[in-house]
């Protein structure tokens, strides 16, 4: 009888497992709207087998500067309307502006190599953008994870690079995990957000989720296609987007173009960079550091900046948080055609 009853037992216990291996497995239909078509997308076809699509607008004076190449944050991201939007005046100064969604994310192709999501490949991406625009240097405005992959640029191609704005920066890479504990000077009044991405994570995660990012981590490949993971990814994003704000409060639509295997392969990548902070010392190239009060960005971070670059300057933005542009649009054009102005 005990027998009987063990083998029931284990039986059921076997088909719970059975069953919610197969709950797991089964795709998950997100309701998530496609990003607003731009029109005029452009693409370039590079070497490297990534297809980009770009948004450019030409230089309204006869007397050209070097282009302005925008770098979106992520990884992940997209360019975002209201960015071209905001930094469209800067063409009536003479610069060509090129804004384009890195591989795997926006317009841009989907790598079936999962693998190929590295830093090493979005530099490579970014250097052969701007030989296209075909000037000997260029500008680089980069948002968050963007100025990672500006200064990672930089340290291999400072002399393309004429200067650089910064905003609401990541950590350089590899990332020196000290910096997180150092705490901000009194004088800059820095806010925390009230809101965590700890907490957005939590919110979202699912147990198809963590299977999806282990078995991309382990075996580098997709478990689940693009759309689904880019959909669960703009869910996602809905929630971590509140710690860019001080009091957690989200300024857009749940909108889908994000490109989730791209986030999260070239997270893991960062463990792979070269540390190269000894050349990077040695530059004397114009760097603009706008942060918002309320940015999540470690304050370590941001200072790292400034100690390791001689000709840098940092500008912070009351009552905002990382993306500058959600509450302070024109006072970040307006540091930022300053800076392109004096420098």
């Amino acid at each position: 009888m005990i027998t009987k009853i063990l083998k029931i037992w284990t039986s059921l216990i076997l088909l719970g497992f059975l069953l919610l291996g197969l709950i797991i497995l089964i795709p998950v239909n997100y309701k998530v709207e496609p990003p607003t078509k731009r029109e005029n997308t452009q693409y370039w076809q590079l070497n490297t087998g990534s297809k980009i699509g770009y948004f450019k607008i030409e230089a309204k004076s006869l007397q050209k500067k070097n282009p302005i190449i925008y770098l979106h944050g992520g990884p992940g991201g997209r360019i975002k309307d209201d960015v071209i939007e905001t930094l469209k005046p800067l063409a009536s100064l003479g610069y060509d502006l090129y804004f384009y969604d890195q591989v795997g994310s926006g317009y841009s192709n989907r790598l079936e190599d999962i693998s190929e999501y590295t830093v090493k490949r979005h530099q490579e991406d970014l250097n052969e953008i701007i030989a296209k625009t075909k000037s000997e240097q260029v500008i680089l405005i980069a948002q968050s994870w963007g100025a990672c992959l500006a200064i990672n640029y930089l340290q291999d191609f400072s002399q393309k690079v004429e200067k650089i704005i910064l905003t609401g920066p990541g950590p350089i890479l590899p990332i020196n995990k000290k910096m997180k504990t150092i705490k901000p000077p009194d004088t800059l009044s820095l806010i925390e957000p009230e809101f965590t991405n700890k907490q957005g994570n939590e919110k979202v995660d699912t147990w198809r989720s963590r299977l999806i990012l282990k078995w991309a981590y382990f075996f580098k490949t997709k478990l689940a296609g693009d759309q689904e993971v880019d959909h669960f990814f703009a869910i996602l994003n809905q929630e971590l987007v509140k710690s860019t704000t001080c009091n957690g409060t989200p300024h857009h639509k749940l909108e889908g173009g994000l490109g989730y295997y791209s986030h999260i392969m070239t997270l893991k990548s960062f463990q792979e960079v070269d540390d190269k902070r000894r050349q990077l010392k040695k530059l004397d190239i114009p760097i603009l550091i706008l942060r918002g009060q309320c940015d999540n960005q470690k304050w370590g971070f941001t200072k790292e900046y400034l100690d390791l670059f001689s000709n840098s300057s940092l500008a912070i933005i009351r009552g905002v948080g990382h993306k500058l542009i959600n509450g302070a649009k024109e006072e970040y054009y307006e540091l930022i055609e300053q800076f392109l102005i004096e420098n």
